[in-house]
């Protein structure tokens, strides 16, 4: 088998290739045209991000087997177009950790101590020792937002300069924050306030685009330094120099842009601005690690084995897929809307089948709930195939039960958090097999998933109804339909409303001020 290489990577990882019997032919700097006219002789193609897999390239690739991603992202990758020609797509998202966080504890140490604009300074043959006065970090609290890979890493570095670290991720077990001596805040809000240094390390999604903004940083402790070596999009560039120029933000250490290559920036004029193109990565180590790994990933999925990062679906018999067909669009929407509920990551999670589905093949409808589960809340692309191996990651014990009798529903799947309240239920009714969901908490309802929706804890008092309504209208938020359950009359209830638009923080703590409402969910799908 031959193995295409378009961009470099370690030659431990050329020779591990080669070493496995495979034709190595290494070819860098190929145009678009040039990759066209190879790739159809080749089974296995390793990129970085420079290389552009679209799916024209897909296309021509007629015994493409596998593309390996040296590296986490594969925005460059027509992921899509390789799934539906059986092509495995797989990366290497655990090479380069070690160095994200240690640039970016470089990156911290350089605010602290003005080391760029002073060396610039001194360059230019100017003893200005006054003017780059900086702060110790000692004794400075650092403010972690993610707790993943990264953010664990530089937690444990900031430690051992004696920083006082803080951190919020609701999808990471207090168990992982106590063995890590790091202080778990329940709220973004607490980490913001109180934070000397904030350190950026969320995945970019639709939840953490632009998650801070004007109400976020006015929360921030005045002269407050930030460091984003995560993803570009996190704030807005412009909300950013805002508070620089206020004074609020003292000085920001910035990797990561939403369009790269940036060479052009607002930001490049501030002389407490440091800035760095996409450097996380860019280590000797790191670019060993990622072709060694990136290697071994190939070299499994040429050789029939389990390829453990690939991030597109799975080949599924075409009997089985076509038999639960039905139920993974359903196990997605509970999956995701589970997600909305859970106020941290539970340590275990309940997949119960019940009915007629309980005599299938579950294991895709399991996966597609994970998937939905974990879509949004972690940093690497979520798909059928790492689903499962991301619940192992994250020490999540994932509990699956059968049982042929559903007493009111042919066929039903419920997601549970043991121990809790925590639960949601779903099936498929009519000729089309529309999803609904139809328990929540315990309580009954009959609800289409919606892409916009609104779960409110709330008494059973009259004028509920109306109280919610009002404040929505004033809002100019459309209620597309509304359901309710109830424990008894006047006591504890649930209201769910499907909306024809987001909302956003604001609204929520409106509606958990009204009279009876103790919480407010917005989700999502």
């Amino acid at each position: 088998m031959k193995v295409l290489v378009t961009e470099k990577i370690a030659e431990t990882g050329l020779e591990k290739l080669r070493a496995a019997g495979f034709e190595v032919d290494v070819f860098l700097n190929l145009s678009h045209q040039e990759l066209l006219e190879k790739i159809p002789s080749y089974d296995a193609l390793i990129v970085r991000s420079g290389t552009k897999v679209t799916a024209e390239v897909i296309e021509r690739a007629d015994n493409l087997k596998i593309i390996g991603r040296a590296g986490i992202g594969v925005d460059n990758i027509d992921t899509e177009a390789a799934t539906k020609k059986g092509i495995i797509v797989a990366n290497a998202p655990k090479s380069n950790i070690v160095s994200a966080a240690e640039h970016t504890i470089a990156l911290m140490l350089a605010l602290a101590r003005n080391i760029p604009q002073a060396n610039a300074s001194l360059k230019s043959c100017r003893w200005e020792r006054s003017k780059f006065e900086g702060v110790e970090i000692n004794g400075k609290t650092l403010g972690i937002l993610g707790f993943g890979r990264v953010g664990f890493l530089v937690a444990q570095r900031a430690l051992g300069l004696g920083m006082h670290v803080i951190a919020y991720d609701p999808y990471v077990p207090r168990e992982r924050f106590e063995q890590a001596g790091i202080e778990r805040k329940e709220k973004l809000e607490d980490v913001l306030k109180e934070a000397d240094f904030l350190s950026l390390h969320l995945p970019k999604t639709k939840e953490t685009m632009d998650i801070l903004g004007d109400r976020e940083f006015e929360m921030m402790k005045d002269g407050v330094r930030i460091i984003n070596t995560a993803r570009g999009g996190l704030f807005k560039e412009e909300t950013l120099i805002k508070y620089l120029k206020n004074g609020k933000v003292a000085a920001a250490a910035i990797d990561v842009f939403e369009e790269e290559p940036c060479t052009q920036s607002p930001l490049f004029e501030f002389e407490n601005v440091i800035v760095t193109p996409h450097l996380g990565a860019s280590t000797f180590e790191a670019q060993d690690k990622a072709g060694v790994m990136i290697a071994e990933q190939v070299i499994a999925g040429l050789k029939g084995g389990f390829v453990s990062t690939a991030v597109n679906i799975p080949s599924i018999p075409p009997e089985v897929l076509e038999s639960v067909r039905p139920y993974l669009s359903l196990g997605e929407n509970l999956g995701k809307f589970f997600s909305f509920l859970l106020p941290e990551q539970p340590s275990a999670i309940s997949i119960e089948y019940a009915g007629e589905i309980s005599s299938l093949e579950t294991k895709p409808v399991t996966l597609a709930i994970l998937k939905g589960i974990f879509e949004g809340v972690v940093e690497e692309p979520v798909t059928y195939v790492n689903a499962l191996h991301l619940a192992k990651d994250r020490g999540i014990e994932i509990r699956e039960s059968k049982t042929s009798s559903s007493s009111e529903y042919l066929n039903l799947i419920t997601l549970k958090v043991p121990r809790t309240k925590i639960s949601v239920s779903g099936t498929v009714l009519g000729k089309d097999n529309k999803p609904r969901i139809v328990r929540i908490y315990d309580y009954d309802v009959d609800l289409v998933p919606s892409k916009y929706m609104l779960v409110i804890h709330n008494l059973d008092r009259p004028g509920m109804i109306g109280d919610l309504g009002t404040l929505l209208g004033s809002k100019n938020i459309n209620i597309a339909s509304m359901q309710f359950g109830r424990e008894k009359p006047g006591g504890d209830a649930i209201s769910i409303l499907a909306l024809d638009s987001p909302i956003d923080t604001s609204v929520l703590r409106d509606i958990e001020g009204i009279n009876g409402v103790s919480k407010a969910i917005f989700v999502q799908l």
